[in-house]
């Protein structure tokens, strides 16, 4: 019996744990050694966040990253990723971050857009939704004329 109960409880925590691995949000963190090719991927829309560890706002928005994160799982060619900007000083040069947090949109290698607005998930992923077509718009119609 007491095997049984033991099997029963181990099989119960696996479930759990397969069961919260599996439906953790993928955010992405960017290094200085991956930030430029993730960003110039083909088609596929990256929102970013810059943060520091240290700045109060950045842990404010305590589990919210992740929260977006899974919010726009399923999105076809839209990435969720993150920046410390205390360890990758070079990618927060680059990309002309003066305070944090703050959230930008790449699309194509290019920086698309900077969010301003509620810090929510809501508004965060119709942000990232209008803006990511509006810029795949823009790379269509720009691929047309090269034609």
């Amino acid at each position: 019996m007491i095997n049984l109960n033991r099997s029963i409880s181990i099989w119960i925590l696996l479930s759990l744990f397969l069961t919260l691995f599996l439906s953790k949000a993928e955010v992405i963190t960017l290094t200085p050694e991956i930030f430029s090719d993730k960003v110039k991927e083909k088609d596929t829309a990256w929102f970013v966040k810059f943060c520091v560890p240290w700045c109060k706002h950045c842990k404010n928005l305590g589990t919210l990253w992740e929260e977006v994160g899974k919010a726009m799982e399923g999105e076809d060619e839209i990435e969720v990723g993150e920046v410390d900007c205390g360890a990758s000083k070079s990618v927060c040069s680059k990309a002309d971050i003066h305070s944090y947090p703050t959230f930008k949109l790449f699309f194509d290698g290019e920086e698309v857009a900077k969010y301003q607005g509620p810090r929510d998930v809501e508004s965060l992923k119709a942000f990232v939704l209008d803006e990511a077509e509006k810029a795949a718009v823009k790379a269509q119609l720009d691929n047309d004329k090269d034609l």
